[in-house]
């Protein structure tokens, strides 16, 4: 009986099946696997180190928990932990691999998710955590170099100084306000943080200057406080204004006006005096002109040629010297001062001395600076005239009320001339260059009134 032939064994499809089978089953398990909360993926296995080792793929590999391997076309791999936190997805960067091991990124999940069961979200935490750091160093650094500490009460002070205060007040009411805190306030307190100071740690400061009597002066500490706490506040610094307590806490400023001679006799005696001076003529011709004008003295010390217009006969201030805030230094209108005969025959007979350079009295040490007020003063004592007698500012005290009381000028164009901003029924401040008719009359009587004062002749008005 012949034999059968033995049936031929298709190799390649029961590979196939295999395959298949085995395809199916492993679907089957990544059905089944767990999801790792806060991600869409599934995972097989945990991350090794062997496998890492060999893993080139691009893409996202993932550990559990969160943790993945993220690999880029450039060939980074970085850690990375995907999770949730009241609803909303979020991500943690662990490091990079292989300078952070699996083990390490690891230990950082589980620190995270420790975070997480304790209701912190550990980005937050991780990004205080970064600025407490950040804190210190900076901390650190200022104390090698000096510097106050961070949220001290001098450093938001000299913060205070620099980012607001300079904008709004001249340079020289900066530099006086900064003076006196660093002599009063700063060795004392300035390195405490602002929130822990109080109304009695601020007082104690104060006494000390009250106690020397400077009244007025612990008033202007306790104002320039104040305004630091509050900036305090505005920039989360401190919650309150300690300050704001002690307003009936130091004793009263007693008002003193400068020195100032008013009555007409005594007047006469110091245009006298005056015309006789035997010093510089630059200082004769600057107190002849604070009587004529009776500008604040620092503008008469100040002046320059391009101010002068002697064909004109006016003095023209610009508004940057006036005594006025930074914005109105900025943007008001110069103040026009119109000169009588004798103040411009000074000047003409000034110009050939001190024409050639831009101020019209400048100091013997430097032409390019004014002669100072003390020098003033000092002519005035050499004159014979002491602090309480008379003052280079008290000329202007003099005008106001001599113009009122006896040549009968209207307060309005008194204030004007004297460039105080007075405000009118309806709230406005006066233009620099109202009443301009009115003064420039007023100017020449008050100059021939000063003469007949100085020559002793009597008149209706005395």
């Amino acid at each position: 009986m012949p034999r059968r032939p033995a049936p031929s064994i298709d190799i390649r499809g029961l590979l196939g099946a295999q395959m298949g089978a085995s395809r199916q089953i492993g679907q089957m398990s990544l059905k089944c696997a767990p999801r790792i909360q806060g991600t869409n993926r599934s995972t097989v296995m945990p991350l090794t180190d062997v496998a890492l080792r060999t893993l080139v793929a691009t893409g996202k590999h993932f550990d559990g928990g969160g943790l993945y391997l993220e690999i880029t076309a450039a060939g980074g791999r970085y850690w990375r932990m995907k999770y949730r936190f009241q609803g909303r997805e979020s991500r943690l960067a662990f490091g990079v691999h292989p300078e952070v091991s699996l083990k390490a990124a690891r230990q950082k999940r589980e620190d995270a998710r420790r975070l997480l069961a304790e209701g912190k979200n550990p980005g937050d935490v991780r990004r205080q955590t970064k600025r407490d750091t950040l804190h210190r160093q900076e901390e650190a650094a200022r104390a090698i170099a000096g510097l106050p500490p961070m949220d001290s009460f001098e450093a938001v002070g000299r913060e205070w100084l620099s980012a607001v205060q300079k904008y709004k007040v001249s340079l020289g009411h900066v530099s006086r306000t900064e003076s006196r805190l660093a002599l009063h306030i700063f060795p004392w307190i300035g390195k405490r943080p602002l929130s822990t100071l109080t109304a009695p740690d601020l007082l104690e400061c104060l006494r000390r200057v009250e106690s020397s009597g400077r009244i007025e002066t612990a008033h202007k500490v306790k104002q320039a406080c104040g305004q630091i706490f509050r900036y305090g506040v505005a920039t989360g610094r401190c919650l309150h204004n300690p300050a704001a307590d002690l307003s009936d806490a130091l004793r009263p400023i007693v008002t003193t006006h400068r020195a100032a001679i008013v009555d007409p006799t005594r007047v006469g005696e110091l245009m006298r005096a005056i015309n006789g001076y035997q010093g510089h003529m630059t200082t004769r011709v600057a107190l002849l002109l604070c009587a004529y004008l009776f500008q604040r003295p620092g503008e008469i010390r100040g002046a320059e040629w391009n101010e002068i217009d002697l064909d004109a006969s006016t003095f023209t201030i610009k508004s940057a010297r006036m005594k006025r805030s930074l914005q109105g230094k900025a943007t008001g209108a110069p103040h026009v001062v119109p000169l009588s005969q004798q103040a411009a025959a000074l000047l003409r007979d000034l110009h050939p001395l001190t024409g050639q350079g831009r101020l019209v009295f400048p100091g013997l040490r430097s032409r390019d600076r004014p002669i100072s007020d003390m020098t003033l003063n000092a002519a005035l004592r050499r004159l014979g005239f002491g602090p309480d007698d008379m003052t280079a500012h008290g000329f202007r005290a003099m005008a106001r009320t001599l113009l009122h009381e006896r040549l009968n000028v209207t307060p309005d164009v008194i204030e004007a001339q004297l460039a105080h901003a007075v405000p009118d029924a309806l709230g406005r401040a006066y233009n620099r260059t109202e009443f301009l008719d009115q003064r420039r009359k007023m100017m020449q009587d008050w100059a021939d009134y000063l003469d007949r004062l100085r020559l002793g002749r009597k008149s209706r008005q005395q």
